[in-house]
């Protein structure tokens, strides 16, 4: 018999044999009262006739192991193979795709349906980190650090094409609230503006822990204080904040920005499709938002509410200043040919402006230039994130020709002169000539 009906069996027989030591011989369980026995067993009348049909022996019910036709998932499951297939496990995340696609049932059966099809999953191919000694967390009171880290993911084109675009990560150290912003590589003033707009979002804290990236440390002195990147060093005095250095990748003093950036490659980044890095960020501030007003079990509050009641007592809030402004705005050369590089892209200046340099900063989907001191406006570009040149109105003289024109081809002379009288390499022998 199956051991999930033992239990039944042992209190029926034991029921049974009660009730035939009472009635002394000729005792017969077909015949035996109903009522006594659902008093002595706890079952119910319906339960205590299907079980005198069967001779009193517990067993599985008719319908145990047939599965309905359509379920709740059914015009589901292939989205959820499909996540299934990239490596998408968390069914939160899984529940949330759906709920976007009409999806109306909830979350246990996708757990049930994850569960049943782990084959789908591929294998992972890394090795587990071991375990180091003992050691105690580094804490901080609300608001009076935050942990930044760079993280890097692949980006598949339409065309098949695979380029790496870089992740900026920001937590705040108490709380956990997180900020993450795309961009197309990890350069020293893209550093600068993602803090900036982490800043705006979280506030501007007392110390930033992070790793030693070489856009924020060169080296260390003799004395192990670390020696700052001069750019970096100007940013930290104009902001008002200081840093602190930290094992790179290790959990004990920035485990919130580390297993932020693993939280958003598994399951924020997985499978999803996205026109432009300017539509992913806004999904990813979306993202931060409802991630940051969710219940964290390990925190033991839901982030967005502790940092808006304990960490912004501390932390400091973000002002526009001249300086952050020339921060957003990095500085830019303009080419010969009036053009402004910027992501990795060229966008056109007027020929009216006469100075070499610029300053450059994108706002959503507009790109503005600005004179090298922001008193002015040059142009404003819309963001196209393709490869072609974005020309502007008066960006060269009025005749619209080109620089200058291509030279004449060359067209190179030979002239074949007439032989010698005699062999010049026998000429030294020729004695009677010198006497």
């Amino acid at each position: 018999m199956d051991s999930r009906y033992d239990g039944l069996q042992k209190i029926i027989d034991e029921a049974l044999s009660a009730m035939a030591a009472e009635a002394g011989p000729g005792f017969s369980p077909e015949k035996a009262n109903l009522a006594e026995f659902c008093r002595r067993t706890g079952l119910t009348r319906s339960k205590a006739r299907t079980l005198r049909k069967k001779g009193f022996q517990a067993g599985p019910h008719g319908n145990a192991g047939r599965k309905a036709e359509t379920t709740v998932l059914t015009g589901y499951t292939g989205v959820v193979d499909d996540q299934l297939r990239k490596g998408v496990t968390n069914s939160q995340t899984i529940f949330d795709r759906l709920k976007g696609q009409g999806y109306a049932g909830g979350i246990t059966s996708i757990k049930d349906y994850i569960a049943a099809h782990r084959s789908l999953v591929p294998a992972p191919r890394r090795q587990a980190d071991s375990r180091g000694p003992r050691g105690r967390r580094y804490q901080t009171e609300p608001g009076e650090a935050y942990q930044m880290d760079w993280g890097f993911a692949n980006a598949e084109a339409a065309d098949g094409t695979v380029s790496r675009i870089a992740c900026f990560a920001m937590a705040c150290h108490h709380c956990g609230t997180p900020y993450i912003e795309f961009f197309p590589n990890a350069r020293q003033e893209n550093l600068f503006i993602g803090m900036l707009h982490g800043f705006m979002e979280l506030g501007i804290p007392d110390w930033v822990l992070t790793d030693n990236m070489k856009s924020v440390v060169v080296r260390r002195d003799a004395d192990g204080n670390p020696v700052w990147q001069k750019d970096y060093e100007a940013f930290m005095d104009s902001i008002g904040f200081r840093t602190r250095l930290c094992r790179p990748r290790h959990p004990w003093t920035k485990g919130k920005v580390e297993r932020l950036i693993r939280f958003v490659k598994e399951s924020f980044l997985q499978g999803r499709e996205f026109t432009d890095i300017t539509q992913l960020n806004e999904e990813a501030r979306r993202w931060c938002r409802e991630q940051s007003g969710r219940w964290r079990r390990a925190a033991a509050c839901v982030p967005a509410d502790e940092h808006r009641d304990a960490c912004m007592q501390h932390a400091r809030p973000f002002a526009f200043t001249e300086e952050a402004e020339r921060w957003l705005c990095p500085k830019r050369k303009i080419s010969f040919d009036g053009f402004v590089s910027y992501e990795g892209r060229r966008f056109g200046v007027p020929l009216w402006y006469a100075r070499r340099e610029c300053r450059v900063g994108r706002e959503g989907r507009v790109l503005h230039i600005y004179s090298d001191d922001l008193s002015q406006e040059l142009v404003a570009h819309p963001v196209t994130w393709d490869r072609h040149d974005s020309c502007c109105e008066g960006q060269w003289t009025d005749d619209g020709g080109p620089a200058e024109q291509p030279t004449q081809p060359p067209a190179p002379t030979v002239r074949q002169s007439a032989a010698p009288a005699e062999d010049p390499a026998f000429a030294r022998f020729d004695f009677g000539r010198r006497a």
